[in-house]
Parts: structure tokens; C-alpha cells; sequence
């Protein structure tokens, strides 16, 4: 498998800053445009060639809860994090920051699979526009039986987290995921412990949950919230995910619920199984 990944900036007035995205693979391509000046205008230009079957190996129905899944036997799938949060939208143009993150997951059995991450951030204000590589991540999950075996699916998340910063503490984080299916309607909730284990970090709980309903084979619809029960943060938005043949997207907004959380949270992963 070939994947080519490119980038290419466009101006567009004296501040304005749109990159391209390009990314192929096979048989399809897909052209993500991302005006950094106004998060609303980031868009999304899907390119296909051919269909059949839809992409299933760690399809994700939301973009800031987990789900009962992992990744099928001896199967690998690379996927593309796209986040920005916004603290003030009034002053988004001062400053505003994205942060990328490409995944690589591969299943060592049908309940146990393995990732590693790399990370950069790119923060664009009126003197600078900054890519920084900023660290890398490993993750392993592992689930209980097959889905719908037990009262509540339960699936176990570990995460080590090495920022690139040497002053940054490391985390580890734990995940413990529970779900469950009616029909078309999905349940999942997530209780998040992040654990700084060097340079005097702190212990911090969250969590994220959502509900999302299958409107076809290609199309769910959900809404996600999340919270940090530590910093007092919550939010609350909807999210949205369509799978084709050969990947899927989900991409999914949250607004802050009180004065300490962020204005807006925006994400955006596709997934490219192979």
C-alpha cells in the first residue's frame, strides 16, 4: 500500500492562510481544506473512485469517545487527528492552534490490538505561524468477549504519552470503556484518569460519552460530551461519521457549558484500514 501525503499553502488576502491537505492511497484520494483564519470554513472535498463494501476495521462513530472495538487479527490502519480548540472565539484571530496527529493500530488478536502516535502543533498569530513536532504516544486496548456477550461491553484503554518537550511531564492515561447497543442506537461512555509520572505532573479525571444512531450502513449521527472533573471543564456538541470502501471520516464540535471551558473544540479523524 502506498500512501502519499502532501501539503500546500495558499494565501488569500494579507492574513488569511488556507493549507491543502492531500492524501492518496490506492484508489481514492481526498482534498481536506483548512482555512486556519476562520474555523468555520474548514471543509471537507471527498474524491472517490469506485465503490463496493464499506470500511469497517476501527470505524469510528464518534471523535472523542471510545467504543467497543478494537482492531481485527493481524489488520492495520493508519488515521489522521485534526483538533483545534478554540479559548475565545472573539480573539481567534490573535491567535489560534491545530494540532496533528497521525496513528498507526495493528491487531495482535481479535480483542487486543497495539498504536503508536506522532504528534505536531501548528500555531498561527499575526507575527508568527509555528509547526512544532510536539511528542509521541503508545496505546494499547483490550475488550472482553464479543459485543452484546455481557450486560455491558467493557473494553480497557492504557496510554503512554512522551511529550517532545523534556520539561513536559510524561502521562500515562487509563480509559475505562463501557458500551452497548439497541438496535441502531449505540451507548458509550469513557472514565479518563490521566496520571503525570515525571517533572511534577498532576493526576487529573475526565471523561467522554456519547449516543450516536446508524441511519444506513454509511451515516451515523451522534452527540458527544466530555468533561474534565479536575479544571471544571464540560462540553457538549454533535458529531457526525461516513464510511466508504476504502476509509471513513468522522468529524464532530463541541461548545463549552461554562466560563472555564474553551468557546469551541473542533476534530476531524479519517481512518484508511488496510
Amino acid at each position: 500500500m502506498d500512501i502519499i501525503i502532501d501539503k500546500r499553502l495558499l494565501w488569500f488576502g494579507r492574513r488569511a492562510r488556507t493549507y491543502f491537505y492531500f492524501f492518496c492511497n490506492g484508489g481514492f484520494c481526498m482534498l481536506l481544506a483548512v482555512d486556519y483564519r476562520h474555523v468555520f470554513r474548514m471543509g471537507i472535498v471527498l474524491l472517490l473512485l469506485g465503490f463496493s463494501s464499506l470500511a469497517y476495521a476501527d470505524r469510528r462513530a464518534y471523535v472523542w469517545t471510545y467504543e467497543y472495538m478494537t482492531m481485527p487479527e493481524g489488520a492495520s490502519e493508519l488515521e489522521y487527528y485534526l483538533t483545534t480548540k478554540v479559548p475565545d472565539l472573539h480573539k481567534y484571530d490573535d491567535r489560534n492552534s491545530w494540532e496533528h496527529q497521525v496513528e498507526y493500530e495493528y491487531g495482535l488478536t481479535d480483542f487486543w490490538d497495539i498504536a503508536v502516535y506522532q504528534r505536531w502543533q501548528h500555531t498561527v498569530t499575526p507575527a508568527d505561524d509555528k509547526f512544532e513536532y510536539t511528542g509521541t504516544k503508545l496505546r494499547t486496548r483490550y475488550r472482553f468477549g464479543e459485543k452484546g456477550m455481557y450486560p455491558l461491553d467493557v473494553l480497557l484503554y492504557l496510554e503512554y504519552i512522551r511529550p517532545d518537550d523534556s520539561d513536559s511531564p510524561e502521562v500515562l492515561e487509563g480509559k475505562l470503556i463501557l458500551a452497548r447497543d439497541f438496535g441502531k442506537i449505540n451507548l458509550a461512555y469513557n472514565q479518563i484518569v490521566e496520571d503525570g509520572i515525571s517533572n511534577g505532573g498532576e493526576t487529573e479525571h475526565a471523561y467522554a460519552t456519547g449516543v450516536s444512531y446508524e441511519f444506513n450502513p454509511a451515516w451515523k449521527l451522534g452527540i458527544e460530551s466530555t468533561g474534565n472533573l479536575s479544571d471544571d471543564k464540560y462540553y457538549l456538541g454533535p458529531t457526525v461519521s461516513w464510511a466508504h470502501e476504502k476509509f471513513w471520516v468522522a468529524l464532530g464540535a463541541l461548545g463549552g457549558l461554562n466560563d472555564r471551558s474553551d468557546d469551541l473544540r473542533v476534530r476531524l479523524i479519517a481512518g484508511f484500514p488496510f
